[in-house]
């Protein structure tokens, strides 16, 4: 069995539900799973993620960007704690701020996220309904690693949701999230087994 001090320490940043937090914690939870979530850190106060992570013997830290005086600032402070906490992967799980280019470049090659469409498709907020509009008939999930830009790092996996002709955005998001739980906690498991290799924008699975 892995033992606690070999496991990928893991810093999730989250601001809202924590569902993709939730099923982190849980594959965590699994023997055998090498990796652990060692700090939650949330911009919204009343964060459900944030009672998640607490719920689940885990520091979690509410950062109010009221308190700084810009985004550099704030994900300075961020850092501090990342660091403080050791964190080897960062893990945006609904987190609902664009990261400066310094925190990017800080964890460069070691944040993923989680996108509810096929990337390069549909960046950006409200990705369901953009597919909707669009009129596409696949939707999905990606993760990717997190450059600069915005949804626009290196794709880990992906995995396509079919679109019926009566979803609405709830329907098609509740099947998309389905998922995203599970392509999130594999994309971890590999990059914690070292499985994953970068190279420009190709990611190669071992």
């Amino acid at each position: 069995m892995t033992s606690r001090a070999t496991l990928l320490s893991l810093g999730v940043l989250a601001s809202g539900r924590g569902s993709n937090l939730q099923a982190i914690l849980e594959a965590c939870a699994r023997p055998g799973f090498p990796a652990r979530v060692a700090v939650v850190v949330g911009d919204r106060e009343r964060a459900e993620a944030l009672a998640r992570a607490r719920g689940h013997g885990v520091p979690a830290f509410w950062l109010n960007p009221k308190d700084f005086g810009d985004r550099v600032l704030y994900d300075e402070a961020l850092r501090r704690l990342l660091d403080e906490h050791r964190v080897g992967l960062v893990c945006l799980a609904g987190f609902m701020r664009i990261l400066t280019p310094g925190l990017v470049r800080a964890y460069a090659g070691r944040i993923l996220n989680i996108h509810p469409s096929l990337l390069p498709a549909f960046p950006g907020l409200a990705a369901q309904r953009q597919a909707l509009e669009y009129g596409v008939r696949v939707a999905g999930a990606t993760v990717h690693f997190v450059d600069e830009g915005v949804d626009t790092g290196p794709i880990v996996l992906q995995a396509a949701v079919p679109v019926h002709a009566d979803d609405t955005e709830e329907s098609l998001s509740a099947r998309i999230l389905v998922e995203e739980h599970r392509l999130y906690p594999e994309a971890i498991r590999l990059f914690a087994e070292g499985r994953l290799r970068l190279a420009g924008r190709t990611v190669t699975i071992r």
